[in-house]
Order: C-alpha cells, then sequence, then structure tokens
C-alpha cells in the first residue's frame, strides 16, 4: 500500500492489521451461503456480525410469537441435497427459535464458523482508488484491506425508532427486531405495544392471553390471513424431502419464489370460478391467495377491490363488533399492495376484556414519558412495558447506517438520500467491487421468498467474482448508464401496479424524508433471475471491468 493511498483515504498503514479476498458483511441467510461459497472457490474470506451467533433476521427477531409464513419446506438452502434432506421441520411454519438452531446447524455442517468474527460491527468501508481494494474499520478497531466487499445485511434489518423520549421511560422498553435473549415476563403486566404490522400481529395473539392489560396502538389497519399450521411428523418431513429436485427445479421460477404461483387470468373466468379459487387458497392457510390466486390483484382495481372486499368480509365476520371492524378493517387501500401477514387468533385478541385499542390516526403519540405514553391531545398512558413494533428503514437502512465511501469520496448515505438506485440490486454505481444482496430495486421481502432470491443473488455474485479472477480481473463496476437502464426498468414495472399508489415501508413511506421509490422489483422472481442470467451470458456487458 503506497503512502498516498494511505492518506487519500485518512488511514494509516500500520492500522492495517487483515489483508483479504472478500469481506461479508452479516451472518444470516445470505451471509452464510456468500461465505460458503466464496471459500470453496478458494477465496481469503471473512464474514463479521454483530450478532453473537448466526442466523441474521432470525437472531435478532426472538419476540414472543416470530415465525415463518413462508413454508419451512421452502425457506430452504436448496444447492444441497444432503444438507436439505439432514434437516426435519416440526411444523409447516415454525417458530424463531427452531428456525435459529436450524441456521446453526448450516453453519456447523458446512463449518463456517471458523470464518466468522462475532459479536463486531462494520463501522466504515472505503474505496482505496490507488489500490483499488476496500479498506473496512470495525468497532474493535481492526482495519481489513480486502479485494471484494459483500454486504449480506437483510432486507428488514435495520429498526425504526422515532418517539423521544424512550429514554426516560422506567419500565422496561423493547423494539421487536432487538429482543433479549432472556425471557419477559408480561403477567399481570399492564403492556403497551406501539404498530400492528406482520410482527405487531404476532407478538399482539401471543402475549393477549398473558398480559394483565393490553393496549394496542393502531394506525393502519392490515389486511390478513389465518394460518394454518400442522405439525409434521417423520412422514410428513418424508414426504416434503422427496420434492427435492422439484423445489429446485420450480422454485427460482416462479413470480415469487415461492412453490405455487399465478395459474388463472382474471378475465378467463366467470364470476363464480373466481370466488371458487379465492375460497381455496384462502382455505389453505397460507399466502397463497397474495401471491398465487390472480396477479391482476397487483395491477387491476376492479380484481382488487372484489379481493379486498372477500378478506373484508372473512375479518367481520370474526370481529362482529363495528368499531373494532372500523379500526382492524383497511378501507383505503387494496387487499396485498402492503405486506399481508399469516395471523393466529390476532383479530380475536381483541375481544378479550383485557385487550384495548387506541387509535393514532387523528391522535398521533407525541413522546414516551417516564410512565408511559403521552398522545398529541395530552393524554398519557401509563405501562410497566412498551413494546415498538415500529418496523424498519427497509432496504437501504442496514447500508446507510455505515459510513460507505466509494470513487471520490461519495456517500452511499447520501447518495441514497437523494435518490435510491442500483444496478440490479446487485452493485452500485461509483462503489466498485461493492456487492450487495438485499437491498432496493432487486426482488426482496416484499414480493419473495427470501431464501429463493438471496440464494440466487449469492450465486450471482459468487459467479461473477469467479469469472474476474478467471480473466485476472481486479475491479467491476456498473456503468451509469446500466444503472439508468435498470432503474427505468425496475419503475416502468413497479409504476404499473397498485403497490405504488399505496404509502407502506415498501416505497420508504414510513421513514421522513426518505425518497419514495417502490424497494423491490415487481417483474417477477423468474424474469429477474432470467435477466441476471443474460448479463452473465453476455461477459457482464454494462459492467465496466479491468
Amino acid at each position: 500500500m503506497t503512502e498516498a493511498a494511505v492518506n487519500a483515504n485518512g488511514h494509516d498503514a500500520s492500522h492495517v492489521t487483515t489483508r483479504l479476498d472478500a469481506v461479508v458483511i452479516g451472518a444470516g441467510v445470505a451471509g452464510l451461503y456468500q461465505l460458503y461459497r466464496l471459500r470453496e472457490q478458494g477465496l481469503s474470506v471473512r464474514a463479521i456480525d454483530a450478532a453473537s451467533g448466526v442466523g441474521g433476521t432470525w437472531y435478532w427477531n426472538r419476540y414472543p410469537g416470530a415465525r415463518f409464513d413462508s413454508e419451512a419446506y421452502i425457506y430452504q438452502y436448496l444447492f444441497s441435497e444432503e444438507l436439505y434432506k439432514g434437516w426435519s421441520w416440526s411444523e409447516k411454519f415454525p417458530a424463531q427459535p427452531e428456525i435459529e438452531r436450524w441456521l446453526n446447524y448450516v453453519a456447523d455442517r458446512l463449518d463456517l464458523r471458523k470464518d466468522i468474527q462475532f459479536g463486531t460491527t462494520v463501522k466504515r468501508a472505503r474505496f482505496n482508488e490507488a489500490t483499488q481494494r476496500w479498506l473496512v474499520t470495525t468497532d474493535k478497531g481492526e482495519l481489513i484491506d480486502t479485494q471484494f466487499l459483500v454486504t449480506c445485511c437483510g432486507m428488514l434489518s435495520a429498526p425504526y425508532v422515532s418517539f423521544p423520549g424512550q429514554d426516560t421511560f422506567e419500565g422496561d422498553l423493547f423494539h421487536t427486531a432487538r429482543w433479549p435473549k432472556q425471557p419477559v415476563s408480561f403477567a399481570g403486566k399492564r403492556v403497551g405495544i406501539i404498530g400492528n404490522g406482520a410482527t405487531g400481529i404476532q407478538v399482539i395473539q401471543t402475549i393477549a392471553g398473558e398480559a394483565g392489560h393490553l393496549k394496542v396502538f393502531v394506525r393502519t389497519p392490515q389486511y390478513m390471513i389465518p394460518m394454518k399450521n400442522p405439525k409434521y411428523d417423520a412422514a410428513d418431513a418424508e414426504a416434503y424431502k422427496s420434492k427435492f429436485k422439484h423445489l429446485t427445479e420450480r422454485l427460482p421460477h416462479t413470480f415469487t419464489g415461492f412453490e405455487y404461483d399465478f395459474e388463472h387470468a382474471w378475465a378467463d373466468l366467470s364470476p363464480e370460478r373466481r370466488r371458487q379459487v379465492i375460497e381455496e387458497c384462502w382455505e389453505d392457510g397460507s399466502l397463497k391467495l397474495w401471491i398465487s390466486s390472480f396477479a391482476e390483484v397487483f395491477f387491476d382495481e376492479a380484481a382488487n377491490a372484489e379481493i379486498s372486499e372477500f378478506v373484508r368480509d372473512k375479518m367481520r365476520e370474526r370481529l362482529k363488533d363495528p368499531k373494532l371492524c372500523d379500526l382492524l378493517i383497511p378501507s383505503d387501500y387494496g387487499f396485498g399492495t402492503h405486506r399481508v401477514p399469516l395471523e393466529q387468533n390476532f383479530l380475536e385478541a381483541f375481544l378479550r376484556p383485557n385487550v384495548e385499542i387506541v387509535s393514532v390516526k387523528t391522535n398521533p403519540i407525541e413522546r414516551v414519558t417516564p410512565t408511559g405514553i403521552q398522545m398529541a391531545d395530552g393524554t398519557v398512558h401509563e405501562f410497566d412495558i412498551i413494546i415498538l413494533a415500529t418496523g424498519f428503514d427497509a432496504g437501504t437502512g442496514a447500508l446507510t447506517r455505515i459510513d460507505i465511501r466509494g470513487r471520490d469520496g461519495r456517500s452511499l448515505k447520501e447518495d441514497w438520500s437523494r435518490d435510491i438506485r442500483t444496478t440490479m440490486g446487485l452493485q452500485v454505481h461509483g462503489y466498485p467491487n461493492l456487492f450487495t444482496t438485499a437491498v432496493p430495486l432487486a426482488p426482496s421481502a416484499a414480493l419473495c421468498n427470501m431464501t429463493t432470491c438471496l440464494q440466487q443473488q449469492v450465486e450471482w455474485i459468487d459467479d461473477c467474482i469467479k469469472y474476474m479472477r478467471s480473466k485476472d480481473l481486479k475491479v467491476i463496476e456498473p456503468t451509469r448508464e446500466t444503472e439508468d437502464g435498470w432503474v427505468a426498468h425496475h419503475d416502468e414495472i413497479a409504476n404499473a401496479t397498485l403497490i405504488a399508489k399505496t404509502n407502506s415501508w415498501y416505497l420508504g413511506s414510513n421513514i421522513e424524508g426518505k425518497p419514495r421509490r417502490v424497494l423491490s422489483y415487481c417483474g417477477g422472481v423468474g424474469a429477474y433471475r432470467q435477466k441476471c442470467d443474460e448479463v452473465a451470458a453476455s461477459g457482464y456487458q454494462g459492467f465496466a471491468m479491468h
């Protein structure tokens, strides 16, 4: 490393403690697989994670009721039949402890721990233009010099908290995405929970029977589907394991990376047949109604309205109380344009005498006080425990919380504060040799079974680096024109959907000042994969390499 290079990046050469081929940030679903793939091709690689163990999302989100809403047998790695068949799930939609055990099984089976640095946060990453390599700084004071930097930080991993006064609260305050490992007792306690999205729903239905009194602060009601979660015995496990080859061939090419896919066109069916399809999907007790009934739910207002009213009717049948219906059933947006959660007796929780709703739509939360939550009108609700199920700075937050600097010292945080752009969600113009997974403009948690999408992204990155090494190329970066083209393609598809017309975290609407753009690619998992494959087959046309 030259003196000039060091000075240009503000580092002292004496601080460089490690030199690697690749650094992977994160040890969740994507990070574990990325570490495995890069290590298999002979790179010196280290994964770095702030947690004390593997799991990513499934390490941090250990709140009461956390569980899959993808079927367990598809939320898996499909690159190894032996790995797949070596683990048996206990039920269709397992809970967090079992999921965390599975990811530990993967880490042990693939012998990954020796190359993971736990309990460590990446603070800064700067591209050194003189050496054409990244300098990565951790909170331990270590400076790592690496050719490639791969971020596997998760789509929904940067908790969003926005209430003044939180530090003054004298009781216990938890964010669901940073839940403590030790059990939390709600028995006899006054509990307040802010948020009723997918996470809030899981917590509320789980603790309603335990809390002394539970107040739920609701702003936006949610459409939801009742989960059917059968237990699996040995025969069930054997049955789904026998489908391994079928799943490897099907999942990468469906619209959302699930086993099921859209099979009917709305216009081709009679009203009676449409209703039958909707009912059948509903009765499956999965996300099938959302991502496998009719594709028109995403772009045809008439079809969406009919399916939305179907779900509202199902919810009304269970709630009955007109006041509860007003507060808990959506009326100003359509089914499927927000994240659709699965639930287990969530609505029935509000029929309990110890559960109360507080609407914040017209009387928002002003601050947290030492004793509870103060509303805009001055009302104070007093609590022993406050739970923040307030969501995430989706897609961008995990990376903008790291000081990432590319060519000419440009800041990713500043760039994305003006305009959220990527090339296929895999690289960003201006940041050479930076590869990304689970970031905007690729399929993600909004419209994809995450393991399907993350495996594809990891494999594309691995193949790209392998191609570079075979050609003795050191640096890759998408051109501005290529990125412009991808952004335009992404926006054209996204803006044709009803999702683009609905405020939600899908567009970053939950974060004040965040540039508005649909964060997830809406063209379908199979179509996205094909486009990525075409780029690779062309020798990475549109990417500057040298």
